[in-house]
């Protein structure tokens, strides 16, 4: 796939204004989240064959999100999708390293947005033996811990990540991600289905491949197969 798939969205100059269009089809959010992606080239389309072998018609890589304007844009919409998720939580916890960034630019957005001074932590991937130590970093894990990454793949992440949130005694709440595929993993429900269910927490996301169809029937852009992603969906969805 070539730049040249993106050049549609990037007519319409949300990401350099940072302004959504208001829309009936969808939250605000959601759909400058998707604009953003697509200006950014993170989230592309054409065929992608994943780990599982499936042959996708579309991917997003969410490490794309590498300059501080989409960061905030994209803190933002994590910090609307949380909110509107109704879930109860004292601070955030971000796995190294994709979740690192997030934890920071969605506390700056809280504070910023929305009044809330939340504290976060991380965790190393390897253990700091000398200064202050340790594999944790950030405000001491306490209370109801939300985790936050970009994706849910196989879920290892987020089984360390509550591991070292029981480990001090506080509960993890539920995990944040940017978008949930809504596809089987190895067996009939989705590696977010699968978190959810096996430690009783939600799974919230900005959007799910159910909005993404939504906002490519709205604004019909060209040489994008919106037949193929739906006919992925009958095949691999949940």
């Amino acid at each position: 796939m070539t730049d040249a798939n993106c050049k549609p969205i990037l007519q319409l100059d949300i990401a350099a204004k940072g302004q959504p269009r208001d829309t009936s089809a969808m939250q605000n959010y959601k759909q400058q989240f998707f604009e953003l992606a697509m200006a950014k080239g993170i989230l592309r389309f054409g065929e992608f064959t994943l780990k599982s072998g499936r042959i996708s018609p579309y991917f997003f890589n969410a490490g794309g999100f590498d300059d501080g304007h989409s960061l905030e844009l994209l803190s933002a919409c994590y910090a609307q999708a949380i909110l509107d998720s109704g879930v109860a939580f004292d601070m955030l916890f971000g796995p190294a390293y994709k979740g690192i960034p997030l934890a920071a630019g969605i506390t700056i957005m809280f504070n910023n947005k929305h009044g809330r001074n939340i504290p976060y932590a991380y965790n190393r991937k390897e253990a700091k033996d000398h200064g202050e130590g340790g594999e944790l970093v950030g405000a001491p894990l306490k209370g109801n811990v939300l985790i936050v990454d970009d994706v849910i793949s196989a879920g290892t992440s987020v089984r360390e990540s509550i591991n070292w949130i029981q480990q001090v005694g506080a509960t993890a709440c539920g995990v944040a991600i940017a978008l949930d595929r809504q596809e089987r993993g190895h067996g009939e429900k989705s590696a977010a289905q699968e978190v959810s269910n096996a430690f009783g927490m939600p799974v919230i996301s900005i959007a799910g491949l159910d909005d993404l169809i939504d906002f490519l029937e709205d604004q019909r852009i060209a040489n994008i197969d919106i037949e193929a992603i739906q006919r992925y969906r009958i095949e691999y969805g949940v």
